[in-house]
């Protein structure tokens, strides 16, 4: 059979989801993740699954990302226009939090240090108009020290090069001429709209990352052969191997991104089956628990919302990517004792080796997943039996620390779980309640292995009408991979308060010109293209995106008064509105699997009881344990219990109840 494969590499486990392109049947596991070198765990997904005709795969990867986080920049050499060499130094005048912890705040080191950083003579207006010519004797010479210094991947960021690329053209080819083995980015290649700073870090960042997704994606494509690779980007698509190695920044948020997409595929799977057209899963809240990190994002009307004011570490980045909120309160989480002796749970995690206590690899750290399985709350192994857990291991853990803090165990490992509890909440609040949002209104999606684990306390502390547990939700973010579109992005800046709809629509076509030549690359004939433009009041520092259609500047204005308005609260529908940057996402479609709805059963989920365990709730008690495959459609559990699947546990507390939907998901209310 003809399969599509989506795997995605998380910080314990890599996921792998297989459909049959014929019958739509789907296969899911799990192999453990290989951080030393990812491409490991990769084809050992693939081994697993024993396929014997892969049509294409799907990749979720943190390769990029985890070279930022942890600041593996490497030897970056930056070239800007002559007079700007302190660009990146002075940045923008920004403080975190305000001014309440700045007294002793440390602006960081920048992505690249003053002495690897050369200008250039020549000079550009914003309209792209030259006033000096490129001085090729001043760019020769910084190639050559580059050259010399062995810096060999240089980021290019020339004023106003948006408007014009012609003077950055010529520094490339300059440094192919002087340095030939230099790797190097260009900014309009990367970003192609306005303000140098974020323009500059942005083309850093992508120089940054090409080396290391450029051997990890011939790596692993090698391994492949002809079968054709996909790799998810942050924008909600994915784009080919090819383009990848040359937009590698594209994937700094690659597996959060493919989470997100696959819940809301499945949230509107659910909304488009409701008899009467309406269902309150259009619009959730997403979480996507795993071993390190929990991450959230917001779905409206049925797709994740977008920014294009990310960061990736301490690193801006202007590239559009759907907006999540990153916490470090996965199951690998460490709980630790404070100089103050208060209990903290995060950010520092115990990842795949050597893991929670549990895992028996000799760590010396209480971790969430400890807390879990000292109190009963997820079984004495992993993945149905595949991985044992030591369940003396993380009780003497938990015994010594709950010890040092004058605490029974019990107490200890739910203050442990209460805290990352209120780490997830927190973090949920920063993108609904910050941004003008009620997260009351907000059914939310829990996925990913540990995701399901505190959605009880989620429901509590947040008021949430109702938690959506999808199938397979330890899988979920693989499957996403296979629910999205080849995309790729192009953007321009056009400042104007007089828009020409002749200029405007002239604009839009070399823009989509552009992207159906990428989506022609990989082989997509069949194309789509959605414009949307980021506007703003006369005036203003920051632009609202709205989408454009066919070129009717009033039109496109009232919708930037409506969503100004559901943003911020007001809008001002006399005043001048500025255009500022144009947008073209080129989509070449990819079917999507099914999901189907699933007969009734016979409402009696005895039929699944598997026995019992001691769990701890408010106090010890035998608790009825269920297997989730065996669960049917219409079947309703009553707290306390614990439901198990393969890749992931759903602790259901006093007073909580959990419904079988028509789709086979569990749907828990309070």
């Amino acid at each position: 059979m003809a399969i599509r494969i989506g795997i995605d590499t998380g910080g314990t486990f890599t996921d792998v989801v297989a459909v049959d392109e014929d019958s739509g049947e789907i296969v899911t596991t799990k192999t453990p993740s290989t951080p030393g070198d990812p491409a490991e765990g990769f084809m050992a997904g693939i081994a697993r699954l024993g396929a014997a005709d892969i049509a294409a795969v799907c990749h979720g990867t943190t390769v990029a990302t985890n070279r930022l986080l942890e600041g593996r920049v490497g030897d970056l050499g930056f070239i800007t226009t002559e007079g700007f060499e302190s660009l990146l130094e002075i940045a923008r005048q920004s403080v975190p939090d305000g001014y309440g912890n700045s007294y002793f705040w440390v602006k960081p080191p920048r992505i690249v240090p003053a002495h690897r950083v050369r200008t250039v003579g020549g000079r550009l207006d914003h309209t792209g108009a030259e006033i000096r010519p490129f001085d090729e004797e001043s760019a020769t010479r910084a190639a050559r020290w580059f050259r010399e210094h062995g810096v060999d991947t240089v980021g290019v960021c020339l004023l106003h090069s948006y408007a014009d690329p012609s003077h950055e053209l010529a520094m490339r080819e300059v440094l192919r001429r002087e340095h030939p083995g230099a790797v190097v980015s260009l900014s309009h290649e990367v970003l192609r709209e306005y303000r140098e700073y974020e323009r500059s870090v942005t083309t850093l960042v992508d120089a940054a990352v090409k080396p290391a997704v450029g051997r990890y994606i011939a790596r692993i494509a090698d391994r492949l052969g002809d079968v054709p690779l996909y790799v998810m980007t942050s924008n909600g698509g994915v784009l080919s191997a090819g383009e990848v190695v040359n937009q590698p920044i594209t994937t700094v948020l690659s597996g959060p991104a493919a989470g997100a997409l696959g819940a809301a595929f499945v949230a509107r799977s659910v909304a488009q089956d409701a008899e009467d057209g309406s269902h309150p899963y259009r619009d959730v809240i997403t979480l996507d628990g795993g071993g390190t990190s929990t991450d959230v994002a917001v779905v409206l009307d049925g797709e994740p919302t977008l920014t294009t004011e990310g960061t990736v570490g301490r690193y801006p980045s202007k590239i559009p990517m759907i907006d999540i909120v990153t916490v470090g309160a996965g199951g690998g989480s460490i709980a630790w004792i404070s100089p103050e002796g208060t209990l903290k749970v995060g950010p520092r995690s115990a990842g795949a080796d050597p893991g929670p206590l549990c895992y028996g690899r000799g760590a010396a750290d209480v971790t969430v997943t400890d807390a879990h399985v000292h109190l009963g709350r997820i079984p004495p192994h992993l993945l149905g039996g595949e991985i044992p857990l030591d369940v003396g291991a993380a009780s003497g853990g938990l015994v010594e620390l709950a010890a040092r803090l004058r605490l029974d165990p019990e107490a200890c490992a739910t203050g442990i779980l209460e805290i990352s509890a209120w780490n997830q909440a927190n973090a949920i609040r920063q993108i609904t309640v910050k941004r003008g949002l009620d997260v009351r209104d907000f059914p939310m999606v829990a996925f990913g292995g540990s995701g399901p684990l505190l959605v009880c306390r989620l429901i509590d502390i947040l008021g949430l009408p109702s938690v959506l547990v999808p199938r397979d939700p330890g899988n979920l973010s693989a499957f996403g991979l296979l629910t999205v579109d080849v995309r790729s992005e192009y953007v321009r800046t056009h400042v104007t308060r007089d828009p020409d709809a002749a200029t405007l629509a002239e604009v839009y076509a070399e823009l989509e010109g552009q992207a159906g030549a990428a989506l022609d690359r990989q082989g997509f004939k069949d194309h789509r293209y959605l414009r949307s433009a980021d506007l703003r009041y006369y005036g203003q520092a920051f632009e609202v995106r709205v989408p454009v259609g066919d070129v009717d500047t009033g039109e496109v204005a009232g919708r930037f008064h409506d969503e100004h308005e559901r943003l911020y609260g007001y809008c001002h529908r006399d005043d001048h509105v500025e255009w500022v940057n144009l947008r073209v996402s080129g989509v070449g479609p990819i079917g999507r699997p099914r999901q189907a709805a699933r007969p009734p059963g016979d409402g009696d989920p005895g039929r699944a009881r598997t026995g019992t365990r001691r769990v701890f709730y408010d106090d010890w008690a035998e608790v009825p344990i269920y297997a989730r495959e065996r669960l049917q459609p219409g079947d309703v559990l009553a707290g306390p219990a614990v439901i198990e699947e393969f890749g992931s546990t759903l602790p259901l507390h006093p007073g909580f109840s959990a419904r079988v939907d028509g789709h086979g998901n569990l749907v828990v209310t309070a």
